[in-house]
């Protein structure tokens, strides 16, 4: 099982922001966010919108396809 917990590096020591989810002991992986990973995260946030006038559908999207008249 994997499972990601946050929490913050200072000095030395590891301090969790929850309990981790196990209670015997177990290996983990450590991964440092670094303020420039962080404010990139950040700016990729999806904005409702963006594409809007980008994508266009054809008159004709809800007529059948002329390759399945046969089964219709």
């Amino acid at each position: 099982m994997l499972t990601t917990l946050k929490g913050i590096y200072d000095q030395g020591r590891i301090t969790l922001s929850e309990d981790p989810p196990v209670k015997t002991k177990a290996d983990v992986m450590v991964t440092f966010l670094t303020d420039d990973e962080k404010a990139a995260a950040q700016k990729q946030k999806i904005i409702l919108g963006m594409l809007e006038g980008k994508i266009k559908l054809p008159d004709d999207f809800n007529e059948p396809l002329e390759d399945l008249e046969d089964s219709m």
